[in-house]
């Protein structure tokens, strides 16, 4: 539940279309409902720009089912991340109103439109085809909280006048997000291209001296031009979350 639908119990209680016991049975659950295995944070939605959020990494198919049947009863907006293509198999029959991007390993359901949010566009940049899983992530994160972005796929360092051709596109860009692997160097080259806020974010991609991504964080912790902020390795989901913040109208 958002503030938004709050309020519209609310008045609608006013106008006598709602009784006083179904508002109190609809608010029961308010700010957390426990069930057992997890604790959904009914409140989020009043709190912040988004409800919760379920990271599938680690969890049994078994509890992400009780889970998604708890949001259900609170949330037309679900979006579940890190979800695997095999737990998805056995997910999905269960739950048909939810999509499954297998590419960006995200479950989603999308009940009702969300009005733009943004005051400009969010560019997803990524440095090689690798990377897409994040943006993927990101993209549907930033889908959810009403703003408007485009990607810009494979274009890093190793062949730069790729992001060179693209310059306006940069340029025109409220927030950019740049994601890249291996060294993690195309952040520093956008943000010395560029004037709006870079959020940019290591992925796993990798031979074996990257450490799973660690190389590439180091290197955007590191970078030498200003106005880079680093998420966690992989964390398109994050990365968007801060853009939209950034970018909210």
């Amino acid at each position: 539940m958002n503030r938004d639908e709050l309020k519209n119990i609310l008045d609608e209680l006013k106008r006598g279309e709602r009784r006083v016991d179904e508002v109190a049975d609809l608010l029961e659950h308010l700010p957390f409902r426990d069930l057992g295995i997890a604790h959904l944070d009914t409140h989020r939605g009043l709190r912040s720009v988004m409800g919760e959020v379920v990271f599938a990494l680690g969890k049994e198919i078994s509890d992400i089912g009780i889970i998604l049947k708890g949001l259900l009863e609170h949330e037309d907006n679900i979006l579940v991340t890190r979800l695997e293509s095999h737990k998805a198999a056995v997910l999905q029959p269960q739950f048909p109103q939810f999509t499954y991007h297998a590419a960006g390993q995200y479950f989603v359901k999308m009940g009702r439109d969300v009005p733009d949010q943004g005051r400009g566009l969010i560019l997803l940049v990524t440095a090689g085809t690798s990377d897409l899983r994040v943006a993927y992530e990101a993209e549907i994160t930033l889908r959810m909280m009403g703003q408007r972005c485009e990607k810009l796929v494979d274009v890093g360092v190793a062949g730069i006048h790729r992001l060179l051709a693209y310059r306006e596109k940069l340029l025109a860009a409220e927030v950019l997000i740049v994601i890249a692997g291996m060294e993690g160097a195309l952040p520093s080259v956008v943000a010395g291209l560029v004037d709006k806020p870079v959020i940019a974010v290591p992925t796993s991609i990798g031979y074996g001296a990257s450490f799973g991504g660690v190389a590439a964080l180091l290197g955007m912790l590191n970078s030498c031009a200003g106005g880079v902020g680093v998420v966690n390795i992989d964390n398109g989901f994050g990365a968007a979350y801060l853009a939209a913040l950034i970018n909210r109208d």
